[in-house]
């Protein structure tokens, strides 16, 4: 297809969207290389987000613009050529997280620097979505979010809690300070590990650098907040055996993870090469399977649009510390980053994206007296 045909299917695209190009609203694009209707229609979100990064084109918000392409469908629109379905067939034929993948995405994200996490997030460094119900900013939104957490599970002082995926430790020294909680948490990156030790010392908390995979003994409850996102569809039974494995017999266990609202067997090309690579988003047939046998699901709550906010938040600060942050990670760096978070947020704006709290306890066993909101 020659540049001129191209850029009419994508004016027409777009138009049906609502979205002009070169136009003056917000979320309309400005095109700043003819290059780019060929490349995404070639390439379709690995292109799109690449040009963006190479400078070929600019938009007020990319948040908006991204909600409305979503909401519009253009993605099944566009059908992807052969290099687009040979990255989905290499997902479905190979496992992509297993153990030996298992650090590339700490390695290559959660380890890009503390200093950047230090300024995007909120002063318990939370790096999941947070819960905006009675919140009037992020730091209160995301101590809402973790004290859900504690309700849900019940949690008592002196209960044994295994966290898998820990962050930087963000739940362990909430649980452990507030609730008199005894918490290991293990997690893929050494820079959390690193400085969550640090936030959390003088608490009965310990944080390992170790696969979820490895873990052992057994505990009041297991939570999950974020890690769900870094399992993979050819994973997901392995992670509920795990649970299972170290969950004690009237435990319970909990997941806070993004979802989607189909099951899939690869993730966005752009965000496996640039942001989380080996990175999949579950569907709840996907997860049910996984649990189905061995679980009772007790609650499943859902406030995606709780993240369209929480990742807004992270980007006003993310610009707001950019001048400190600059000399360190490059103008490029900036693109890929605001490129990931607003169409991020765009995601949960167009209802694509969902965040899911799941509470589960074994077969057999009393339903648990929690607070489920």
């Amino acid at each position: 297809m020659t540049t001129a045909k191209s850029e009419k299917l994508i004016h027409e695209l777009l138009e049906s969207a609502g979205i002009q190009i070169n136009g003056r609203n917000p979320w309309d694009i400005q095109v700043h290389d003819q290059r780019l209707y060929d490349r995404v229609l070639r390439e379709a979100d690995l292109g799109l987000g690449e040009s963006y990064m190479d400078g070929w084109w600019d938009c007020d918000a990319i948040d908006e613009f991204i909600s409305r392409i979503l909401r519009g469908k253009l993605d099944e629109k566009v059908r992807g050529n052969w290099k687009i379905l040979l990255h989905v067939l290499k997902f479905r034929m190979l496992n992509y997280q297993l153990p030996s993948k298992a650090f590339v995405v700490g390695e290559r994200h959660y380890d890009l620097g503390n200093d950047l996490y230090r300024a995007m997030l909120d002063k318990r460094m939370n790096y999941t979505g947070a819960y905006w119900k009675n919140a009037a900013n992020l730091d209160e939104a995301q101590e809402a979010k973790l004290e859900l957490v504690c309700k849900k599970i019940n949690l008592r002082e002196g209960m044994r809690i295994l966290e898998l995926g820990c962050g930087w430790g963000s739940f362990a020294k909430y649980a452990a300070e507030n609730y008199g909680a005894h918490v290991l948490g293990v997690t893929v990156s050494k820079e959390q590990v690193a400085l969550g030790m640090e936030l959390c010392r003088g608490l009965p908390v310990e944080l390992r650098l170790q696969d979820y995979r490895d873990v052992s003994g057994t505990y009041d409850a297991v939570v999950s907040i974020g890690i769900m996102e870094h399992v993979g569809c050819k994973n997901y039974k392995t992670y509920m055996n795990v649970v299972d494995r170290c969950l004690k017999e009237d435990g319970i266990a909990f997941v806070h993870t993004i979802g989607g609202n189909k099951s899939v067997g690869s993730t966005n090309a752009w965000t496996h090469k640039y942001i989380f690579p080996n990175g999949m988003i579950p569907s709840i047939a996907q997860l049910g399977r996984a649990m189905e046998r061995t679980f009772v699901m007790e609650d499943w709550h859902n406030f995606g649009p709780d993240y369209d906010r929480t990742l807004m938040a992270w980007h006003a600060n993310f610009e707001r510390a950019w001048p400190e942050l600059k000399d360190k990670y490059g103008e490029r760096f900036r693109r890929m980053w605001r490129y990931y978070l607003l169409s991020s947020a765009g995601g949960f704006r167009a209802r694509h994206l969902q965040l899911w709290q799941i509470v589960f306890t074994r077969r057999g066993t009393q339903q648990p007296q929690c607070r489920f909101n």
